[in-house]
């Protein structure tokens, strides 16, 4: 993940992710790509839990569903919930008590890579 130093390592991502170490960084730079290109805002409802809006537009809602499939199947600790709006997608991500540093260390890296832009 770009823009935040300590992501770069990926030393954040705890031990159940069952993702292999060298597609690590390719998985991040997805996330990376699609909230720099689509995140429209960001908000935090509560400490487990990350709500991000999506711009929306041919393709997006299939995009994140694929990637969410995706992460859900090396990395069972975050709940995703995906609701199509209006030239919106709003993708909850939620985790349990254990991972809130790893719920911490992706909404820093969303705020990086909307920066980005």
């Amino acid at each position: 993940m770009t823009g935040v130093s300590a992501m770069n390592d990926l030393a954040w991502v705890p031990q159940s992710c069952t993702l292999p170490p060298e597609e690590r960084p390719l998985r991040v730079a997805e996330w990376d790509a699609l909230f720099s290109e689509r995140l429209t805002s960001m908000s935090r409802p509560q400490p487990l839990s990350l709500r991000l809006d999506l711009a929306g537009g041919e393709g997006v809602e299939e995009r994140v569903r694929d990637l969410v499939e995706r992460e859900s199947g090396c990395c069972s600790f975050f709940t995703f919930t995906t609701t199509p709006g209006q030239d919106l997608l709003r993708l909850d991500i939620s985790v349990d008590q254990a991972h809130e540093a790893v719920l911490d260390a992706l909404a820093a890296q969303t705020a990086a890579a909307r920066e980005q832009r």
